[in-house]
């Protein structure tokens, strides 16, 4: 066991292993038992954080029979690099980690313990960027789990420009071009329509919700011309908001309803990648 796991509840610790994925991409990895197949979810975090974050999500997970393979963004964690940690650095951040995603999937199919039928992939803040852009290129995955994030980079970075809400990752330094490239809003036509859970706080202060919603509202537009979430039963979009968490910048965490959110993320991972069995 890594030492980087030695703060984690033991009943997390004893199933986890710490991998490099390629040689470069630091990878946590946790699974039920190590010893049937079970679904996976991919996970990234945030900016500043690092995989080793939140482990009481990986727990639930772990417990609802799903194994974990959660790495770290470019320039953070153990591969730290505070110069991309800037405004600018943000989009290289986002295009590397995109870019890296195939290697990681590559990596899990090697893996007996890992079911490569049942992927899904998720992430917090920038971590949720870079899943809904990487949604919009050919994929694997089943299904797609995001918090805190949004999929319209333009209204974030330019909100002047756009009426949107401007957060505290507005910036006039960052490259139009750039932001482009790496925004889901731009590439929203060759998005596969799967199942997706998105969870805001509708205070956020650095990553607004009202460019999520909009982004929301246009993606269900998409499902629906693809024949898809057209069932108000049972939709693929699945949307949960609070009005205020209490967390740091209602962006850092859900606060309050933290037990809640994770809850309602594990219950979606569950009913949509349908493990067998979980340990004990």
């Amino acid at each position: 066991m890594s030492d980087r796991f030695t703060r984690f509840p033991a009943a997390l610790a004893s199933q986890t292993r710490s991998a490099r994925i390629g040689g470069t991409i630091p990878a946590l990895l946790a699974h039920p038992d190590w010893s049937r197949p079970a679904p996976v979810v991919v996970w990234m975090h945030g900016r500043t954080a690092s995989k080793e974050l939140d482990p009481g999500r990986y727990l639930r997970w772990l417990r609802a029979g799903i194994a974990t393979c959660s790495v770290d963004l470019p320039a953070h964690g153990e591969r730290s690099d505070p110069s991309m940690q800037d405004g600018p650095g943000t989009m290289r951040i986002l295009a590397q980690m995109r870019a890296e995603i195939d290697h990681v999937v590559e990596h899990l199919r090697t893996i007996p313990a890992f079911d490569a039928s049942r992927l899904a992939i998720g992430g917090m803040s920038a971590g949720g960027m870079v899943t809904l852009r990487r949604l919009c290129d050919p994929h694997p995955f089943v299904c797609a789990a995001v918090e805190g994030t949004t999929g319209w980079l333009g209204g974030l970075y330019f909100p002047h420009e756009s009426a949107a809400a401007a957060g505290s990752r507005a910036s006039a330094i960052i490259d139009r071009e750039s932001v482009r490239a790496q925004d889901p809003w731009e590439h929203l036509d060759t998005f596969k329509p799967i199942p997706l859970l998105a969870l805001n706080s509708e205070a956020d202060r650095v990553v607004p919700y009202d460019g999520m919603r909009r982004f929301l509202h246009r993606l269900r537009g998409h499902y629906r011309d693809h024949g898809a979430d057209a069932d108000a039963n049972a939709p693929m979009i699945e949307a949960v908001t609070w009005k205020h968490t209490g967390a740091p910048e209602e962006h850092s965490g859900f606060g309050a309803v933290s037990n809640d959110a994770k809850n309602i993320q594990t219950a979606f991972l569950v009913k949509r990648l349908r493990p067998e069995f979980s340990p004990g």
